[in-house]
């Protein structure tokens, strides 16, 4: 397949604008190291909420929700909209926390809520198993998803497709940080969702496909349209929805839907303006991420079932290609015609880059200020924790790129990095609501579940994907609160500063207030946790309804669309009335 030199055009116009945004802000991002990782911690709330869509819409997304939605057919997605819990939980609780930590990065937090030489450990530690390990893992992925598609666009070898996605992206996230990827962020959302949802109108009126209407009752796709699995099928409902919403989104670390916020989320968080900002950019990326941005990709994997029904249709297709029902997104995207397929691919190089530069600069962070800064070097200037952490940019990269030419699937990835994290989340919940949590407990849960998810890996257990997550989340689960309760509690003097610095509430810390009213002075709070937690409710509402009603208006399903619609407005309106009580 070749692409037209009107494609050519756009591809490159847009390969130049991103480098232009790097090279404006290079001269502001380079001043020290908060410019250089927070952008000064000036942004607006609509930039930085973009921005965190656009990170989550990377290359590898709409080929993952392909596979899903392939081999489990629409309510297969459960396995990720089950996060949407954990992100409006992030929205209405735990935003302005991290605006007030005032931290750098969010493994700053562990100095501030942990005490003694095990919080120096669990930061230092976690800067490189997070900054490296479990990055590196997470860039592979999406380089995997690069690879796919310049091998069936292309006819790119992967090795190739690898480098040519990469050097623009290291280019201007090494020179721009943070502001450089937030303004380019911007763009690469606009251009995005501008080629997804053209590509998807264009490919449903396909000959091939017929149209809407033949697509739906097509007998390919008919029974993958369903937005809950069947209930007579345990299995499926297991698998796809009883886990994911019961378990999942609080049990597990995941990158983008971390329990409590953490990673390129609070450094988003730690970004804005104030505490209004914080919480209106992850409100504004939860309900762009989950309700406006999926449909697309659906029908466009719907669709691919009627050219590509099998598994087997793909590879004979596109026999030079790694073979996986992720495929079927690329596949498709060869049947667009010149102008579009450029901005198509445009789109997808720009959903890379967005997701790269900011793992880039969020794992450089780590690399800079919580391992070199704290461990290496403490007298380090701003100039060379900023050249550290550009050098750390490339080095992270070339990791990246080597390791996938390793993988295969998109959705095995997934389930992997989800077993890795199985059983931390709670952690993360919880230290912001319970004053015994401490740093031992947060170490035993990051081994815990990382030799669990290995055994997993090395031994065959006979157990399915779903059996393994939750038997590793009730193994770390038992370990670190087993280990909370039988070690020291943090420093009082830390528990202290780190409760009058970011007030927390909940009833976890009611001991701890009497422990310490008799010596310390504790700053006066007012919990408004049942208004925030009432607004996380009727945010979830707004957004499986909001999801669930431009569903059916695809369906022709008038009255569903109008009443799913209705309540979204109603859940809207009482959120914002909640929202402006003091």
């Amino acid at each position: 397949m070749e692409l037209s030199t009107l494609d050519w055009i756009l591809i490159f116009s847009f390969f130049a604008i991103f480098l232009l945004i790097g090279v404006i802000v290079s001269k502001k991002s380079g001043k020290n190291t908060q410019e250089f990782f927070l952008s000064g911690k000036n942004m607006p709330w609509w930039l930085l909420g973009i921005s965190m869509v656009a990170t989550t819409f990377s290359a590898d997304t709409p080929n993952l929700v392909t596979d899903i939605v392939r081999q489990n057919g629409i309510s297969g997605n459960w396995v990720w909209w089950a996060f949407l819990l954990t992100g409006m939980l992030t929205v209405f609780v735990y935003a302005k926390l991290w605006r007030r930590s005032e931290v750098l990065t969010d493994l700053e937090f562990y100095e501030l809520r942990y005490s003694g030489k095990e919080a120096a450990f669990l930061r230092g530690f976690r800067a490189i198993y997070l900054g490296v390990f479990f990055n590196v893992m997470i860039m592979a992925a999406v380089c995997l998803a690069a690879i796919k598609i310049g091998g069936i666009l292309f006819d790119l070898e992967p090795w190739e497709s690898v480098v040519y996605a990469s050097v623009i992206t290291v280019i201007y996230s090494s020179i721009g940080g943070l502001r450089g990827v937030i303004f380019t962020d911007f763009l690469q959302f606009i251009i995005a969702m501008v080629g997804s949802i053209w590509a998807a109108w264009y490919i449903v009126q396909m000959p091939e496909v017929g149209g809407l209407d033949t697509l739906l009752a097509n007998e390919h796709v008919a029974d993958k349209l369903n937005f809950l699995p069947d209930f007579s099928d345990s299995k499926s409902l297991w698998t796809l929805l009883l886990i994911p919403i019961a378990v999942q989104w609080w049990s597990v670390w995941y990158p983008g839907a971390e329990p409590g916020g953490g990673g390129y989320i609070a450094q988003r968080m730690l970004s804005s303006k104030d505490e209004k900002n914080a919480i209106g950019a992850t409100l504004l990326f939860n309900i762009a991420h989950y309700a406006i941005r999926p449909w697309p990709w659906i029908l466009i994997a719907l669709a691919s079932l009627i050219l590509y029904p099998e598994l087997s249709d793909i590879s004979n297709a596109f026999p030079n290609a790694k073979a996986g029902h992720d495929l079927g997104y690329s596949a498709m995207l060869t049947h667009l015609p010149s102008g579009l397929l450029g901005l198509v691919v445009t789109s997808l190089i720009a959903a890379f880059m967005s997701t790269i530069s900011t793992h880039l600069n969020w794992g450089s962070s780590y690399i800079s200020l919580d391992f070199y800064k704290r461990f290496v070097k403490k007298d380090a200037s701003e100039k060379e924790l900023v050249n550290i952490g550009r050098l750390s940019t490339v080095v992270l990269m070339i990791l990246s790129a080597l390791l996938a030419l390793q993988f295969e699937s998109a959705l095995d990835t997934f389930n992997i990095l989800l077993q890795i994290g199985a059983g931390t989340g709670l952690i993360f919940i919880l230290r912001w609501f319970w004053w015994r949590v401490n740093a031992y407990s947060e170490i035993t849960g990051m081994i815990v579940s990382f030799v669990v998810a290995i055994l997993f890996q090395m031994v065959d257990f006979g157990l399915e994907d779903h059996e393994k997550l939750v038997l590793g989340v009730l193994i770390t689960t038992v370990s670190w609160i087993a280990v909370t309760l039988l070690t020291q509690p943090t420093n009082m003097n830390t528990l202290v500063n780190f409760y009058n610095k970011v007030t927390p509430y909940g009833v976890g810390w009611k001991s701890f207030k009497q422990k310490a009213s008799s010596n310390y002075h504790l700053k006066e709070t007012h919990d408004r946790f049942t208004i925030d937690f009432a607004s996380m409710l009727l945010g979830i509402v707004f957004v499986y309804t909001f999801l669930f009603a431009t569903g059916y208006l695809i369906y022709g399903n008038i009255l569903g669309a109008t009443i799913l619609f209705a309540v979204a407005v109603v859940s809207a309106i009482v959120i914002f009335k909640l929202w402006k009580k003091k």
